[in-house]
């Protein structure tokens, strides 16, 4: 049977004994990992998009999506350390709910890494253009700075981050954590710099009417800002990089996930209270809202400030925009100089967690043996890396931000429901394995954690629903064509930690 391919933990631990990364990263480390991949687009870029869909509402929409992955990295924390090897959510379910499970958590881990990190990257290209523009005069045709969704013709900025990520990524993950933990510190400054500036500055009439688009406009801002919290499953991909990882990884997990929270709160508010400027959705002649990220939004927004209205909702550098109109305009550029230093560092983390996921894949034969191909002089798998980088560069080109978040939050939405599940699973079928993190009161954690992605997923755009499962069906078609095949565990073959690192697989009974 399909579902019953599963690789025993024993098994995972002892492969990735064989072919391990080198173990560099603490607790230390790991938190700024998880800040690093956490506080970027979301809260930089996406508070513009989550204004458009609930007005001073997206404060419960943070809160709403914070809860959901409040509960989802409890169930990750206890899975991490139990299972200290690289795949994330994908290694999990491979050895609790099977194979065909675990391909299609891979999959959709594509979703969430590789066109996430094409999200961040067109949100670097907004804060830096917005930079040029404002500190140097300096006017760059959108035709060369907007995909065509966007009323331009190509992202080149974007790209051109998305191309020097992967060159940091390939010389070494050593340096890359240490580059990454430099950059956290950045933007973690400027953000606490503008909590100062503009907390003060915020008036109460700023918040009125709080919900002008109900709760159904929070909940689909709640599914748009979730993104902003999906970096600590990015920590967990490098768990086979961690030293003591059973300490570590919860340590890494929660913490980053707990600073998040209180940033984006604390700066939603200050975006939301700036006297003067509109944090109100932008709405059609007929008083329909508008789409974020639609042509039609763009016009109206032209057209508002046209005629003096100063809209966030409107502005691709959402904080920058605020500091200037509020009487800050150097600090302002200073933030958006910040921005476009820090934001890599949500790019580099999740092209780190894609490469790892691919990986650990291709080492259990699911995919080519190319993908994971050490580089002899650097050790890291540079061949996906590569590859990883040129799709994040073309994602980048030519889609929206907003876009972009949606489709990514679809395949991570499900990648944490299906963890949350592994690990209720596993507390019945081995119950006696060292947990060195246990999930309090499991029964009720994981099942909130299901209901929230479920509820976070039905409050995306349909076309990023659409888009997810079309998705899921090629990459069914690729399992059965392809990796079916190919499967070490299908084979009968299961890798065990040899001195001799070309000693073939060794045989096992099949597993049907």
């Amino acid at each position: 049977m399909i579902f019953g391919r599963i690789k025993p933990l024993d098994a995972i631990l002892a492969t990735a004994e064989k072919k391990s990364l080198h173990r560099s990263l603490g607790a230390f480390q790991l938190t700024m990992l998880g800040i690093g991949a956490a506080i970027g687009t979301g809260i930089f870029v996406l508070t513009a998009e989550a204004a458009q869909k609930a007005g001073p509402g997206m404060m419960v929409s943070f809160i709403i999506a914070g809860t959901v992955c409040a509960f989802a990295a409890l169930c990750y924390a206890e899975m991490a350390a139990m299972v200290p090897v690289s795949g994330s959510a994908y290694t999990y379910s491979y050895a609790v709910m099977g194979e065909l499970i675990a391909w299609l958590v891979g999959w959709a881990l594509i979703l969430e890494y590789a066109v996430a990190a094409g999200a961040v990257s067109v949100g670097w290209s907004g804060y830096v253009v917005g930079l040029l523009e404002h500190a140097l005069s300096i006017d760059i045709p959108d035709t060369l700075v907007a995909g065509p969704f966007d009323g331009g013709v190509i992202n080149l900025p974007a790209m051109l981050i998305a191309g020097l990520v992967t060159w940091l990524l390939v010389i070494g993950t050593r340096e890359s954590a240490t580059v990454n933990a430099v950059l956290v510190a950045i933007k973690v400054s400027a953000l606490t710099l503008f909590i100062v500036l503009a907390g003060p500055a915020m008036e109460s009439a700023q918040f009125s009417p709080f919900a002008p688009t109900g709760f159904l406009g929070i909940g689909m801002a709640a599914a748009s800002i979730f993104f902003a919290y999906v970096g600590f499953d990015a920590v967990s991909t490098a768990a086979e990089e961690t030293k003591n990882p059973q300490r570590n990884m919860p340590i890494g997990l929660i913490g980053s996930l707990a600073i998040c929270t209180i940033f984006y709160l604390l700066v939603a508010a200050g975006v939301i209270g700036a006297p003067g400027l509109s944090s109100q959705p932008v709405r059609d002649a007929a008083g329909a809202v508008l789409e974020p990220g639609s042509r039609e939004l763009a016009a109206q927004c032209a057209a508002r400030a046209a005629e003096g209205f100063k809209d966030v909702v409107c502005s691709k550098e959402a904080l920058a925009f605020t500091l200037r109109e509020i009487g800050w305009p150097q600090i302002g550029n200073l933030l958006g100089l910040a921005a476009g230093l820090a934001l890599p560092s949500v790019i580099l983390m999740m092209m780190f967690g894609q490469t790892r996921i691919f990986f650990v894949m291709s080492r259990d034969g699911l995919l080519p043996p190319a993908f994971s191909k050490i580089h002899p002089k650097f050790n890291t798998p540079h061949v996906i890396t590569i590859i990883t980088g040129m799709a994040v560069a073309l994602f980048a080109a030519f889609f929206p931000v907003g876009q972009l978040a949606n489709i990514s939050n679809s395949g991570t939405l499900f990648a944490f429901a299906a963890v949350s599940i592994a690990v209720m699973v596993i507390r019945k079928t081995d119950p006696n394995r060292k947990r060195p993190f246990r999930t309090p009161f499991i029964w009720l954690t994981a099942p909130i954690a299901i209901a929230g992605c479920i509820y976070l997923f039905v409050m995306l755009d349909h076309k990023s629903i659409i888009l997810f499962l079309i998705w899921a069906v090629i990459g069914l078609f690729v399992y059965f064509g392809y990796s079916r095949r190919r499967s070490h565990v299908g084979l009968g073959l299961i890798e065990v930690h040899e001195d001799d690192p070309d000693t073939p697989p060794q045989p096992v009974p099949p597993v049907n």
